[in-house]
């Protein structure tokens, strides 16, 4: 064979070569999942509105209108229900919602096991039905504020609660992470109408589970008196006259940077201020955006992921349902309020 017959042989090899490599299987492209996700939220009833505004920070994140399949589950269990199980019908590769923690049980029995399902529920309990719950929670909050309190010397907390079911819930997790953080921690409920305790009774800090009234009153109460004041995501307060009563103290939030950019943008595209459960839709929207890029809208996909960033701060999926989040913690202000750090979740 001479030169040129040699390199036209070749030049033949090659072509067939790569052509039976481009038909093989192996080098096949792969096929987008063309599944879409569901979002459960109460478009009509009491909380219509707030679910408008989940609806819309999900589109913030899933541009592409066929992908998201908002439904409406009245705020009740039953028609969650009947949400769950039309999106699974309509063949949807997961389940955003619902919000409340009775109604994500509904879906869980609906959906039974089928796709997986991210509750915006902060109910703990919540995570027995199957789903994860996506809602921040007092254990996340409290721990975090009382992480920080200690590194910063604290030891003595009280922890003054109004029998709210949050106020419970933070005082429990306060008392639970006692051993932990080397902390004494003393629980006061203080009913409707009666006066807080005074201040010498709490001797390094005094942790308000709460926001409103109550959290302004205790910090006109601990005012110069060498006492810290605690708070949780609900004390968290714009106006200029709380922002000067608040001065000083310590709140565990998400973290205001990712939020600040999250709001920024859904003000500007939908109109309007965004709440911290309209950013939960758009972190579990955006969430899903990144596993169908992968090819992995499944369960298995979203605990591979060890952290998945969001507009409420990372957060990190576990097999039993929980949600670990990262906490900033905040310092008020008269001009806003300040992160000091972050708190990684437990």
């Amino acid at each position: 064979m001479n030169r040129r017959a040699a390199l036209s042989f070749l030049r033949s090899t090659l072509v067939v070569s790569s052509a039976t490599w481009a038909a093989s299987p192996l080098f096949a492209a792969k096929k987008a999942d063309k599944r879409p996700v569901a979002l459960l939220v109460p478009l009509t009833g009491t909380h219509a509105a707030l679910g408008l505004s989940m609806q819309r920070a999900a589109m913030l994140a899933e541009t592409t209108p066929e992908r998201l399949l908002a439904i409406d589950t009245g705020g009740t269990p039953a028609g969650a229900a009947q949400a769950a199980s039309h999106a699974v019908k309509r063949g949807c590769a997961m389940i955003l919602g619902p919000l409340l923690s009775s109604e994500t049980a509904a879906v869980a029995n609906a959906v039974a096991g089928r796709v997986p399902v991210l509750s915006f529920s902060n109910d703990p309990l919540a995570r027995g039905t199957g789903a994860f719950v996506m809602g921040v929670t007092a254990r996340q909050v409290t721990g975090a504020v009382l992480r920080y309190a200690r590194s910063r010397g604290v030891r003595r907390v009280a922890v003054v609660g109004d029998g709210a079911p949050w106020a419970v819930a933070a005082g429990i997790a306060a008392e639970q992470l006692q051993g932990e953080l080397n902390l004494e921690v003393r629980r006061i409920d203080v009913a409707a109408g009666q006066p807080l305790p005074a201040a010498g009774e709490a001797p390094d800090a005094v942790m308000i589970p709460g926001g409103g009234e109550t959290m302004l009153a205790a910090a006109r109460n601990l005012r110069d008196s060498g006492i810290q004041l605690l708070g949780t995501v609900q004390a968290l307060d714009h106006r200029p006259q709380a922002l000067e009563t608040l001065a000083g103290s310590w709140l565990a939030s998400p973290d205001p940077e990712a939020f600040g950019t999250f709001a920024s943008a859904y003000e500007g595209r939908m109109g309007g201020a965004p709440g911290a459960i309209a950013a939960l839709a758009h972190d579990a929207a955006a969430i899903t955006v990144a596993l169908r890029e992968r090819d992995a809208l499944s369960r298995a996909g979203l605990l591979a992921e060890p952290e998945w960033p969001g507009a409420t701060g990372p957060l990190r999926f576990r097999e039993d349902g929980s949600v670990a989040r990262d906490m900033a913690i905040v310092v008020a202000g008269p001009d806003g309020y300040r992160k000091v750090a972050m708190s990684r979740g437990a």
